[in-house]
């Protein structure tokens, strides 16, 4: 059973691996260098501070995935926006931790009266756009050979969900 929370700074070790094994060795996250725990909890701190839901999913103790949104573009007309991100520990892909944080995601978004939610996968990730589209995301647009990793050109596509 997966039990979703608001995370804590006791849960940041493991938020940081599971970041890390991301950008290490998948295509889910853009980005080539593993983060700090200092830039970790910088991270954390400035969500809490500006009231930002970063939720953990707990399996057997231990958790194995966590969610967060924040701001989609940082000028005012986008207030009501916001652009969210889930990751999942390696051995916890597909046994339902996205699932079990998109829907809690999604209800904190609604609460704080926002208006649209939206996610920039990478083309090639069919599970997370197969999970998007089971909660009412759909394809807002598809941005052709805009990232670069594994020496090769990655597309984004970025799915939108009116709240």
């Amino acid at each position: 059973m997966i039990e979703v929370r608001a995370a804590a700074e006791a849960d940041l070790a493991a938020v940081l691996a599971i970041y890390n094994d991301a950008v290490v060795n998948t295509t889910a996250v853009y980005d080539y260098a593993p983060r700090t725990l200092e830039a970790e909890r910088a991270w954390f701190a400035a969500k809490r501070e500006a009231g930002l839901p970063v939720l953990a999913a707990v399996a057997e103790g231990r958790v194995v995935g966590f969610a967060s949104y924040g701001s989609f573009r940082p000028w005012p007309a986008y207030l009501h926006t916001v652009e969210h991100s889930i990751y999942v520990a390696p051995e916890m892909r597909g046994r339902g931790v996205g699932t079990a944080l998109l829907g809690p995601l999604i209800e904190r978004a609604q609460a704080a009266g926002l208006h649209t939610m939206v996610a920039g996968i990478d083309a090639a990730n069919e599970a997370s756009l197969k999970l998007h589209r089971k909660f009412g995301f759909v394809e807002a647009g598809r941005m052709r050979q805009v990232g670069w990793k594994f020496d090769r050109w990655l597309d984004l596509v970025f799915m939108q969900r009116m709240l």
